[in-house]
């Protein structure tokens, strides 16, 4: 292992592994590390599938030895926390690791503590998360007999925040496949189903099809898993629209919910690592500090930061590290020519496949300002309109997605 490298990237996950595989393709005479401790690499997109039991679990794992590029060195090892003044990383068994320019794609951890007795309930019982173990929500999903199902989301940002209702979705056509009689709930602290008008106007209308009831402004905050009761805090300004609702057994007391479940699926809270969040590089609510369009640090310009890690507004995807990706790459080319980092194309651009039921999906494909950005691409494959449900989107989801992934996004190849 050296113990200097012309780019260092922290993370082997989507937005590290992709950097590099470009990068090298750019110019294979760079010195690149990777710091990552995992053996495995995910394709977590697929994790919804697997949680309804249509996707083999398996198939979402590769060696991560087998996906590191031909070129870049494997540094298989917890980064541990900054020296940017002196462009080090410290790390857990490695020692300090200097750089040139440093990409900082760690991804994001799951902060189970934020949500009380979550850590002692999830992926325990029936309740279950495609976040931690999907496996666990297609056994809850095989064996619910009826009654409430809950689905809910926190008041953090979230990786692919459209995760917690696609499984909603599936649940419903699941239950109603096989003849159970549920109650199904979508709770979230927003306001709405997706902020892209086009595909609210589409959910909104499966929500209706399969009865779920779906409440606003609901933040979960307690889980007792032995009572099974889920306690959610009203968030919205408007306390006319919070009524007990008498099918699902709610119980309201000022702006405190209890609702009983049968089945609880949820979204941890979700934070940046720690070693982020202590570091000089984040802004006040704890993610990498870049700037928006550039993904340049805003204080240390030969650092950069994409994925779930960085501080943009925007719904954090796999389909988002892809527009990402060749901006960082550019930039430092210009860095390198010393040039300044001029290129700020990425315009927030992320994409969240939305699952509606076995067969059925809508896209969403939008940008900082939630304008809907269908890809024109599409209609080769005879989709005029990617924000109605359709058969050939779910075929994309299923089985066109996953081998883009693991055959062209990880090798470096535009897609």
């Amino acid at each position: 292992m050296k113990s200097k490298y012309s780019v260092l990237i922290i993370g082997g996950g989507t937005a590290g592994i992709m950097t590099a595989a470009q990068l090298l393709k750019k110019d294979s005479s760079l010195s690149i590390g990777i710091i990552d401790p995992a053996d495995t690499h995910y394709y977590q997109p697929a994790w919804t599938l697997v949680g309804a039991g249509t996707y083999n679990f398996d198939d979402t794992a590769k060696p991560m030895k087998e996906l590191i590029p031909n070129g870049a060195e494997w540094i298989q090892d917890y980064a541990t926390g900054f020296d940017a003044d002196k462009n080090l990383v410290k790390t857990k068994n490695s020692g300090e690791i200097s750089y040139d320019y440093l990409i900082v794609a760690p991804g994001l951890v799951m902060d189970l503590k934020q949500i009380e007795g979550l850590e002692s309930a999830l992926d325990k019982g029936v309740v279950c998360s495609n976040y931690t173990d999907s496996k666990h929500t297609w056994e809850v999903l095989k064996n619910f007999k009826g009654g409430n199902a809950i689905f809910t989301q926190p008041t953090t940002p979230i990786k692919c925040g459209g995760a917690p209702q696609k499984i909603a979705y599936l649940a419903a056509d699941y239950f109603r496949k096989n003849n159970i009689d549920s109650e199904v709930v979508f709770a979230t602290p927003g306001s709405v189903l997706l902020g892209v008008d086009e595909i609210n106007e589409t959910l909104k209308k499966v929500v209706d099809r399969y009865g779920i009831h779906f409440k606003r402004f609901y933040a979960p905050v307690k889980i007792d898993a032995d009572k099974k009761i889920v306690t959610f805090k009203y968030v919205g300004e408007d306390k006319s629209e919070l009524k007990a609702n008498n099918k699902i057994k709610e119980k309201i007391s000022g702006e405190t919910i209890e609702m009983p479940f049968d089945m609880l699926h949820l979204a941890p809270p979700q934070a940046a690592p720690k070693f982020i969040r202590e570091s000089n590089l984040v802004n006040k609510e704890g993610w990498l500090d870049v700037n928006i369009n550039s993904l340049q640090h805003n204080s240390y310009p030969n650092i950069f930061g994409l994925g779930d890690v960085a501080a943009l507004p925007t719904a954090k995807t796999g389909a988002a590290i892809r527009k990402q990706v060749p901006v960082v790459i550019e930039n430092l080319m210009f860095l390198m020519n010393n040039k300044p980092a001029s290129n700020t194309d990425y315009q927030g651009y992320s994409s969240c496949p939305l699952v509606t039921g076995y067969g059925k999906m809508v896209l969403a494909e939008f940008d900082y300002e939630n304008n809907f950005t269908p890809d024109p691409k599409l209609k080769q494959m005879l989709i005029f309109d990617s924000s109605k449900e359709h058969w050939r989107l779910w075929m994309l989801k299923k089985y066109g997605l996953p081998y883009l992934y693991w055959n062209k996004m990880m090798k470096g190849e535009d897609v």
